[in-house]
């Protein structure tokens, strides 16, 4: 049985997908990229800016299920510049000192709105 998770702290989905899918004691996202779900736009102004906007959507689709960051246990993350891989780990790292989950890196040609990166997780729900 999966059961859909929906909220108005990320962005509203850009196609046929949900924010969220809880299966079993497990959350999987959806894809985030920089939105920031109060204005439906991209926040670029810098990378730093986008990415912790990216922490931030996914940190409210956890909450909406009932879980957090910290019970991230897989990431994948797609970047369009692996120059910018540096960046990008300084940052998504700055949520997850001590205990990181297991994660996945790529660079892709382009990516949804534009963005530079987007990050999709799988999260345990504690009993």
């Amino acid at each position: 049985m999966k059961k859909i998770v929906k909220t108005d702290n990320a962005p509203a989905a850009l196609g046929p997908y949900s924010q969220g899918i809880i299966a079993g004691n497990l959350l999987f996202t959806a894809g985030q990229v920089g939105i920031d779900p109060k204005t439906q736009k991209m926040k670029q102004d810098t990378l730093d800016e986008e990415i912790h906007q990216i922490m931030s959507n996914l940190s409210a689709i956890a909450k909406e299920a009932g879980t957090s960051l910290d019970n991230v246990v897989k990431t994948m993350i797609f970047v369009t510049d692996l120059n910018n891989f540096a960046k990008v780990n300084e940052i998504y790292g700055s949520y997850f000192e001590g205990n990181p989950p297991a994660r996945s890196t790529v660079e892709v040609s382009r990516l949804p709105a534009d963005a530079n990166v987007e990050i999709d997780m799988v999260i345990l729900i504690p009993n």
